[in-house]
């Protein structure tokens, strides 16, 4: 069913290696990438998107190029080069440790054991959390955590599993925690950041940084909540992760528009150009498999997130895909990046086209993403 789809984007994939060669996308506007080196939160998308085109084409092409960075990577990480947030695991879990997943690469493994200790390293053992953005002691981020950050655990997870070093689990836990109580509100709706004193760990207060204002629901951080939460339960069988997965995902599908794909924010007001999050739909869609997989067979939800699934990415793939503009570079119209900032409120997003892609070859060939 999803063949055509997953064709057309691996081509894609081809047509920008090619093209670019060594280079990595910047999102930019006017529906094209900004092609350049590896200095931002984003470039690890990419990379992944070549290894799950590699291992569901078996082409030799997408595996060379998707190894031909991880040098590109190793330097990075060796040298900190602008990696002053949590954003690590977005970067190495889908280059450095999907290479291992795929080709048992010991450089690559080590590359990424060095990236979880860099992220390790921003653990605040006074407030309890990993800080998101900064350095430490910064006036404005010491004490802040972002939703966003549930998808840079799993590299920490992973790097306890491959070494036994407990303290990687423990952080990558204890982080969890702390976004379920003070992230997730009570009726399944998500803030995008919170606040704790940098030095004693107190609560101070929730707000965002892109959604439309701090008391409303940042479709894309809902997504990430969805997302994370079940990757959480995965490695850790906390029950109650598993549970906020998917009192997220019920918050997320009861507010789903017409068409099955969500503007920016669940509280703007619609008026007829407020742009869409197709990367929101799509991360929620990989969320919603994961949950899938992990639910018991007679799990009441099951039917529910089979039909949203489903119905989301037939309409990703149906009304927002390229796959009638054979010269795109994105996989995905109308994706989001920071609306309330003005920066491309409506254009591709390099995580969106990734987990399109990861959904759709999840669905088509059971192949997981490299969390």
């Amino acid at each position: 069913m999803w063949s055509n789809a997953i064709e057309n984007a691996v081509v894609k994939v081809k047509k920008n290696v090619a093209k670019h060669p060594g280079k990595l996308p910047h999102i930019t506007e006017g529906q094209r990438y900004e092609w350049g080196e590896n200095d931002d939160w984003i470039e690890g998308f990419y990379v992944g998107m070549m290894w799950l085109a590699y291992e569901y084409s078996d082409e030799s092409f997408y595996k060379e190029a998707a190894e031909s960075f991880l040098a590109n990577f190793k330097d990075r990480v060796d040298r900190h080069v602008m990696l002053d947030h949590h954003d690590i695991g977005f970067l190495y879990s889908l280059s450095a440790v999907a290479q291992w997943r795929v080709t048992g690469s010991e450089e690559a493994r080590s590359v990424a054991l060095k990236a979880a200790e860099t992220l390790f390293a921003r653990w605040r053992p006074e407030a309890g959390i990993i800080q998101a953005w900064g350095k430490e002691g910064d006036p404005e981020n010491g004490g802040r955590i972002i939703i966003d950050c549930l998808l840079n655990l799993p590299l920490l997870f992973w790097a306890f599993e491959q070494t036994g070093e407990q303290k990687y689990y423990d952080i990558a836990y204890k982080h969890a925690l702390k976004s379920q109580k003070f992230l997730v509100r009570g009726d399944g709706s998500s803030y995008h950041t919170f606040y704790f004193d940098s030095q004693n760990g107190h609560a101070l207060r929730g707000g965002t940084h892109q959604g439309y204002e701090d008391g409303s629901t940042w479709t894309r951080g809902q997504a990430w909540g969805i997302y994370g939460f079940a990757l959480a339960y995965r490695y850790t069988k906390n029950e109650s992760f598993l549970q906020t997965s998917k009192q997220l995902a019920h918050y997320f599908i009861q507010r789903l528009p017409e068409d099955n794909v969500v503007y920016w924010d669940f509280d703007v007001p619609l008026e007829q150009n407020t742009p869409r999050d197709s990367s929101a739909s799509a991360i929620t869609a990989c969320g919603l498999l994961e949950l899938l997989e992990l639910l018991d067979t007679n799990d009441s939800d099951r039917q529910l997130f089979e039909k949203v699934v489903q119905d989301s990415m037939k309409s990703l793939a149906d009304n927002y895909a390229t796959t009638d503009l054979p010269d795109a570079q994105g996989l995905l119209k109308h994706g989001s990046y920071h609306v309330r900032g003005e920066r491309a409120p409506d254009d591709y997003m390099i995580w969106g086209d990734y987990y399109y892609l990861e959904a759709l070859i999840r669905m088509q060939r059971g192949i997981k993403g490299y969390w």
